[in-house]
């Protein structure tokens, strides 16, 4: 087991979750509009197993989904990190930068802000060669998200995320990398 880091920017804290996260993370989980690139929402015992998961990831790994608080008031606002993403795909396995954020708490820049900390702590302190992020293809502000981290894609190495049935609306995915040395 590895001692979860904590990670500082200049506006957020991304941190080990805390019991009190759980409500919180169930009610973003549920809201239709955050989980409109999911497959469904989930249900509160939904969302606290993806915690336990989380939680899990972070200390097997030393990082992971980490939860993301505003420093200036101590409110989360969701999570943000990295997780290995072991499914069947041409470059998979691989270390994933994922997000996922309250409604109230977008379009402060906040999802860039905290991505950066953790890609940075993936290359400087885990030295990951590499860094991938995917989303369904209809998901452009996670897409511009990827691209503000300086990650590029080649539409080539699209795919259908396995984990979906064949024809469904989120199954077209965009993939996007990061080298170490290239960012």
């Amino acid at each position: 087991m590895n001692e979860v880091p904590t990670l500082q920017t200049p506006r957020l804290l991304l941190r080990d979750w805390r019991e009190e996260d759980r409500a919180p993370f169930a009610r973003l989980n549920a809201d239709p509009q955050v989980m409109e690139h999911f497959p469904q929402t989930h249900t509160r015992e939904e969302s606290d197993a993806g915690v336990d998961r989380i939680r899990a990831h972070l200390a097997e790994h030393g990082f992971g989904l980490w939860a993301v608080e505003v420093a200036e008031t101590g409110e989360f606002i969701g999570f943000t990190g990295l997780q290995w993403a072991r499914f069947p795909a041409h470059f998979t396995p691989a270390v994933e930068a994922g997000w996922r954020l309250a409604r109230h708490a977008w379009g402060r820049g906040y999802a860039t802000e905290a991505a950066r900390a953790a890609v940075a702590f993936g290359f400087d302190r885990c030295g990951l060669g590499e860094i991938v992020s995917f989303t369904s293809r209809t998901n452009t502000r996670s897409q511009a998200v990827m691209r503000r981290l300086g990650m590029h894609r080649d539409s080539a190495e699209d795919f259908d995320h396995p984990q979906l049935p064949p024809g469904h609306r989120l199954a077209p995915h965009v993939l996007y990398r990061l080298a170490a040395d290239h960012r």
